[in-house]
């Protein structure tokens, strides 16, 4: 089979493709024949040298698959595993990038009625990111505002149809006007971060009560307008550093006085018990808003795997509004 690798960081020609054996599955997980993969921020940080992939995790590209159960291996204690053909779509744990995947078995879910390959493929990572930090372990109060950064990406575009679907309010930040409008088409509220500061305008916007959760990925140089954007009892949610980790000039005295909340995860890093649940909890309540159309991932652009270089490019350009997927030779649409 063909797998992308990074032999060395370095830029989007650092990646590499290699000739390997097909992997055979062990206990409790399943090969899958992989017909779409998505792109993700954590996949550009890997290649550049700056994520490393945690102890026993695959060290290939790639996060999320979609495609058929080519094989399975034993169950574990109680545990139902795909049946061999199944389509399914899967948070793996690093070497999606490739013709066939191993996949833990509980990691997966069918594909929605009516979804394909490339649709499919742009669920795993990003639903699951945005579930689990912002849904569990509960659920936000009705008429919850939620602010969302980088409201056009895959993350975004998806939070922003989860609040909606849930009864909360959401708020986003982009940064140029077609950004902003896109996500107000799909019902949020939105700021234009290049020409407004926007814990000024949500102060405006929320008669100075500011938003209850914040989903935060741009990390430290937002800390202060974060802070300052918060309610009282609110709740800011770090998912990502992509301005650094350090935060200059955050007034703490906030934290106690409001009695926030800050807290961050990394998904991959999450055991394989927590990964299972969320995949629980999402086949629950969102599969039948996908199903319905309530809820439709937004996907950029599609491209062979052999341009993995190219989707990088284009993730780390800043243009893209929605989901990178690239294909392997089956058809998209099987």
């Amino acid at each position: 089979m063909v797998a992308a690798a990074v032999p060395a960081p370095g830029g989007p020609d650092a990646i590499r493709f290699e000739t390997l054996s097909v992997p055979q599955p062990g206990p409790g997980d399943i090969l899958v024949r992989v017909l779409a993969c998505g792109v993700n921020r954590p996949d550009v940080m890997q290649r550049k040298g700056l994520y490393p992939p945690p102890p026993g995790a695959h060290p290939g590209l790639g996060l999320e698959v979609a495609g058929i159960v080519a094989a399975c291996g034993e169950p574990l204690p109680g545990q139902t595993m795909p049946e061999v053909g199944a389509r399914v779509c899967a948070l793996t744990n690093g070497g999606g990038y490739a013709e066939y995947a191993l996949v833990p078995a509980a990691q997966s879910l069918p594909w929605p009625d009516g979804f394909n390959a490339v649709e499919a493929a742009a669920l795993p990572e990003t639903f699951f990111t945005v579930w689990s930090n912002l849904f569990m372990p509960a659920f936000p109060a009705p008429g919850s505002r939620v602010l969302i950064h980088g409201g056009s990406s895959g993350i975004g575009t998806a939070a922003i149809q989860l609040v909606r679907s849930f009864g909360g309010i959401p708020y986003v930040t982009a940064g140029t006007a077609e950004k902003c409008a896109l996500c107000e088409k799909l019902g949020a509220i939105a700021i234009n971060y290049r020409e407004e500061d926007f814990a000024e305008r949500l102060r405006e916007l929320t008669d100075k009560k500011g938003v209850n959760i914040i989903l935060d990925m741009v990390g430290g140089g937002y800390l202060e307008r974060n802070l300052r954007s918060l309610s009282t009892d609110g709740r800011l949610v770090i998912i990502a550093l992509q301005s650094g980790s350090k935060a200059p000039d955050a007034d703490l005295t906030r934290i106690m006085t409001q009695r926030l909340t800050i807290t961050g995860s990394a998904l991959r890093k999450r055991s394989p018990e927590a990964k299972a649940q969320i995949a629980q909890q999402l086949q629950q309540y969102v599969w039948p808003l996908l199903v319905s159309g309530e809820i439709t991932p937004l996907i950029h652009t599609i491209l062979p795997l052999s341009q993995a270089a190219q989707a990088h490019e284009e993730m780390e350009s800043g243009n893209h509004s929605g989901k990178i997927i690239l294909t392997t030779e089956e058809s998209p649409q099987s």
